[in-house]
């Protein structure tokens, strides 16, 4: 049932970014290193190019993607169907980090809505696109979004979020360094 795919052309790109919920997984390079696999959601993910998605990430009790990827770069994203028609995505590819002041970043972040517990961008030039058949996948339904990142960001102000990231997201929890 696997295919793999030379680029994400418009109907892959409109199905990937239709996706209510996915997940990142990266690893850091030492044996004893945490594999680390992050759930993501919101309206935060873009296809740039046939071969290149970024999305907008907001601070969060750690740091694993950002140091994993400043450590090594490696990425797979991994969307599934939760609707009629069974699927599973995998993108695998060399993610980047790209920081406020940095290339780039601005270009991903207008693309979605304001957020004030944005931290980063992360871009991925996606070197491999597979599919599965996602039989093993639930059928579910999403109700809402949660807003639970955005109140506590505005509760927090940007120096409470500034000191909350110095806090939590300086190092992951194998000692990487993160922001």
């Amino acid at each position: 049932m696997g295919k793999l795919f030379d680029e994400i052309d418009a109907k892959l790109a409109s199905w990937i970014e239709a996706q209510p919920l996915w997940f990142v997984a990266t690893a850091p390079l030492a044996e004893t290193g945490h594999v680390n696999v992050s759930p993501r959601g919101h309206d935060t993910l873009s296809v740039l190019s046939p071969r290149r998605v970024a999305w907008v990430d907001y601070t969060g009790s750690g740091v694993e993607t950002i140091a994993h990827l400043r450590e090594n770069g490696r990425i797979c994203l991994m969307f599934l169907s939760f609707d009629s028609r069974p699927r599973v995505v995998r993108l695998h590819g060399v993610g980047s980090v790209l920081l406020p002041d940095d290339p780039g970043f601005k270009e991903v972040v207008d693309l979605h809505p304001d957020n004030p517990s944005t931290r980063a961008v992360i871009s991925v030039d996606v070197t491999r696109i597979s599919d599965s058949c996602g039989w093993g996948v639930p059928l579910m339904d999403v109700r809402e979004e949660r807003d639970l990142i955005r109140l506590q960001a505005e509760k927090k102000g940007p120096a409470g979020m500034d000191d909350y990231r110095r806090q939590k997201n300086s190092r992951s929890i194998d000692g990487l360094p993160g922001l």
